[in-house]
């Protein structure tokens, strides 16, 4: 960890919330005026997406299983070395991983390269003068025998819908922006079970704030729903590991979001159409408090 050169990490799987927590930072930033080197977890990744259809199949033949979860398929010595050099020095090695035509357009131009979808720019160095490392991906905050990614963490943040919620988030999204067949998609979800539960699970207990969106309808049969929840059929519970640590002041928190409440000493719950606006509120404070003691450091 480091005051100096600070990393912010949120993790979570697919479709769990994560770009709703990442655009909430972004609105801290511009208003805050700060410049942070955004790190994409995909990036990590150890196979580009044609390699990676390669590399199922083989597993697949030898009787094993292989996902984008586990660390048969990551660079997690990558993120913890870019974690651990950011820290010291403000600096460390990046590159793209390129999800669309639009997003290869953007970096063929900048870097004069022939790349396509699926694959990824070359490895580049960070300039210096950034603020923040922000991480938004898989594993910021993972842990296994050879590489701890969490002990270079500053602020970890989760987010974790009930398991239910986020199969449905899965199965409507990989169905509908990439054409997968409901067999398939439970052919992956059931693929990457084990690696969920050894790599991506013991990471919220790790966290320093999680955000669960919790449904208030029937999603006890994930794979017959006809619709996602919206946010209004939802709650957000929010749990802080250590309040202290970042000074939450709940009463605060609370006259701020309407109809919310404690449910334990270190959790807040609020409607979950106030999700985006309670990361803001709490996270704001807690960015500023990072950015003052890196400016004492």
């Amino acid at each position: 960890m480091s005051k100096k050169h600070p990393v912010v990490a949120v993790t979570g799987s697919s479709g769990a919330g994560t770009t709703t927590v990442k655009v909430a930072f972004e609105h801290i930033f511009r208003r805050e005026g700060i410049n942070p080197v955004v790190v994409e977890g995909d990036s990590f990744h150890r196979y580009d997406r044609a390699a990676m259809k390669g590399a199922i199949e083989e597993f697949t033949a030898k009787g094993k299983q292989l996902s984008h979860f586990g660390p048969d398929s990551n660079l997690f010595d990558k993120i913890e070395e870019l974690f651990k050099q950011y820290g010291e020095s403000g600096t460390g090695a990046k590159r793209y991983y390129l999800h669309s035509d639009e997003e290869a357009d953007e970096h063929n131009a900048r870097l004069n390269t022939d790349l396509g979808p699926g694959q990824f720019t070359p490895w580049e160095d960070i300039s210096a003068g950034s603020d923040l490392l922000f991480y938004e991906g898989l594993h910021g905050g993972v842990v296994t025998e050879d590489a701890n990614v969490a002990k270079y963490v500053d602020l970890l943040i989760g987010v974790v819908p009930i398991v239910n919620l986020e199969w449905i988030q899965k199965i409507f999204r990989d169905n509908a922006q990439r054409g997968y067949s409901a067999e398939a998609i439970v052919d992956t979800i059931l693929r990457r079970m084990p690696d969920y539960v050894n790599y991506i699970t013991p990471q919220f207990s790790r966290t320093d704030i999680n955000f669960q969106r919790v449904p208030t309808v029937d999603t006890s049969n994930p794979f017959i729903a006809r619709d996602i929840p919206t946010p209004d059929e939802s709650f957000v519970v929010i749990r802080f590991r250590d309040p202290a640590k970042f000074s939450v002041d709940f009463p605060y928190l609370l006259s701020m979001l309407d109809n919310s409440f404690m449910s334990r000493r270190n959790t807040i719950v609020v409607p979950g159409s106030k999700m985006g606006f309670a990361m803001e509120i709490i996270l704001a404070p807690i960015i500023e408090q990072i950015l003052h003691d890196k400016r004492n450091a």
